[in-house]
């Protein structure tokens, strides 16, 4: 019986190159998807049917796929040297973003049938069939962001994403995190401590799993939950019936009544409802909470303002997106800013991640 650990992977690559065989190592990954569902045989999805390399791989993907310990794949293949494509085989499912993720070792057992040979392969997990059938696919950096926030809203522990034409880091991914957070309002409790990891190391299609650790136990964290969604519902009923942007301000107003601005004061969502204090952070995310409850448009924004970290937020309008920052209140109330405005106030964020801001006059002029 043949048997290839993921332990043996660098070496056995090394020997298919000194044997001429380096093409296969070079195949790209996008070859190989797990959607790929072999046909099966005798209305048996544990026995397969291979006529060709590249079906014998997809075979072992559509095994791993679904969560098959074991497996029968008969070979209808043209091959001198079976023995020699099936390693060729489970090395490339082990470096194939699934095998890589999920995959500990892969057996397998080569018998002669009259028509044709038959494979017998057992596959051994380091992951369970729950966290295999629970990846997720995204494409693009809004669908990951997405992805994260989804998690962070249920304080999800482990969040496994399968992402194409990716060529980034796990700092990239980190920052995804970081964005996702602040996209979350309402679950903001503090930010999650995250533990990244690509599969494979390298590669245009990877698995990437990130493992998140709150600052608080499921238990306290929904307890946080309740606490907040009764004292948003209570904010919102104490707001007068107001339309537009005024409903905007009126909910702005009602948050910094609720308790005290301090430079020092708590982070979390819920640092008004906790301690009435709250820094810039605090009082953002109690601010886009409490939109967000109301069913308006409005984003959290991470930036600087006069060198130092700072958060405010951006709201829709009717002239278009425009922030807002709660910390400041003049005689006249809150006011609204274009990005033009607020950058000469000495505000710094990344406009690449926020809608953009302009006045009606710059709009017009640009057109």
């Amino acid at each position: 019986m043949r048997h290839f650990p993921r332990a043996l992977a660098l070496f056995t690559a090394a020997t298919l190159m000194l044997t001429g065989c380096s093409s296969l190592l070079e195949q790209e990954y996008t070859h190989i998807t797990p959607h790929n569902a072999a046909p099966t045989t005798e209305g048996d999805p544990s026995t397969l049917r291979a006529d060709s390399y590249q079906e014998l791989v997809n075979a072992l993907i559509y095994l791993i796929g679904a969560g098959m310990e074991r497996g029968t794949i008969r070979l209808y293949m043209d091959d001198q040297d079976l023995n020699a494509s099936l390693d060729a085989a489970c090395l490339e499912v082990q470096e194939d973003p699934l095998g890589a993720y999920a995959v500990e070792y892969i057996t397998y057992g080569l018998s002669s049938v009259v028509a044709y040979s038959e494979a017998t392969v057992n596959i051994t997990y380091r992951r369970t069939k729950e966290q295999v059938s629970s990846i997720v696919k995204a494409t693009g950096t809004t669908a990951i962001r997405s992805e994260l926030a989804a998690a962070m809203s249920v304080f999800n522990s482990e969040c496994v994403l399968r992402i194409s034409y990716f060529e980034e880091d796990e700092d990239f991914i980190r920052s995804l995190a970081r964005q996702a957070y602040y996209n979350a309002p309402a679950s903001a409790f503090g930010m999650p401590e995250l533990q990244v990891s690509l599969y494979p190391d390298s590669g245009q299609q990877r698995i990437v799993e990130i493992q998140l650790t709150y600052p608080y136990d499921q238990r306290e964290l929904e307890r946080r939950s309740a606490a907040l969604s009764q004292w948003l519902d209570e904010m919102s009923a104490s707001l007068t019936v107001l339309a537009g942007d005024a409903r905007y301000l009126d909910a702005a107003q009602t948050i910094r009544s609720a308790g005290s601005y301090d430079p020092s004061g708590g982070v979390s969502v819920d640092s008004l409802l906790e301690t009435g204090r709250a820094n810039s952070e605090g009082i953002s995310l109690a601010t886009a909470a409490l939109y967000q409850y109301l069913g308006l448009s409005s984003r959290v924004v991470e930036g600087t303002l006069a060198g130092q970290p700072h958060f405010w937020v951006m709201i829709q309008t009717h002239s278009g997106w425009r922030h807002l920052d709660l910390t400041v209140e003049g005689d006249q109330g809150f006011s609204l800013y274009t990005d033009k405005e607020l950058s000469e106030l000495g505000y710094v964020w990344d406009t690449n991640l926020f809608p953009v801001s302009v006045s009606t006059e710059e709009s017009a002029t640009a057109g």
